[in-house]
């Protein structure tokens, strides 16, 4: 099964996705608020990716090739993945791609695996949360204290902790989202 519109074309588990809301609801126009901002910051997280394989290929060649120092590829190539994996999270979650209990989906009635992934949803999102508002103090914590990496090049901390406090906190919403559009009555046709 393929999932239809958005980037990527993810394939989806063996389970019914989360029911949408309508499209003129306060949840839907949230809904779709998410969605369009994930899309965005896919495309974002893949030119990072991109850059960041870049960036380590240079280092290679300057290092072993022309024999030419560097310092700084390492950290920005890390800089580059963290941002990327973090501000994604929530583009994957929305098509159910992280981690859930599935190696028993299938036996399940469909009402127990519904309570089964409503509680997967229900403690990912208690984690995430808490999760985005560390991370949101690691980066206050950064920035105020002008926080930088150890390196000769030191670039500061507020940048990768920045990018995890975002996407962590997006990924707090994308699983609310996804809560709340099961207790809607009114579900797209």
């Amino acid at each position: 099964m393929r999932a239809e519109g958005g980037l990527g074309q993810l394939p989806l588990q063996n389970e019914s996705p989360a029911p949408r809301p309508r499209a003129e609801s306060r949840l839907g126009l949230a809904v779709r608020a998410i969605a369009y901002l994930n899309d965005k910051l896919l495309v974002l997280s893949m030119i990072a990716l991109v850059l960041g394989g870049a960036i380590l290929s240079l280092g290679v060649l300057l290092r072993y090739f022309l024999k030419i120092p560097t310092d700084w590829q390492d950290e920005a190539s890390v800089f580059l993945l963290v941002g990327a994996t973090f501000l994604s999270g929530a583009y994957v979650q929305s098509y159910r791609g992280h981690v859930a209990i599935e190696a028993f989906a299938h036996l399940l009635p469909p009402g127990v695996n519904r309570v089964r992934m409503f509680l997967v949803d229900l403690i990912a999102a208690a984690f995430c949360g808490f999760f985005a508002w560390k991370s949101w103090t690691l980066f206050h914590e950064a920035l105020v204290d002008h926080q930088t990496t150890t390196s000769t090049w030191s670039p500061p901390l507020a940048i990768p902790y920045g990018c995890m406090s975002l996407g962590m906190t997006l990924l707090t919403v994308q699983i609310a989202l996804q809560l709340a559009t099961r207790f809607t009555k009114h579900e797209r046709p």
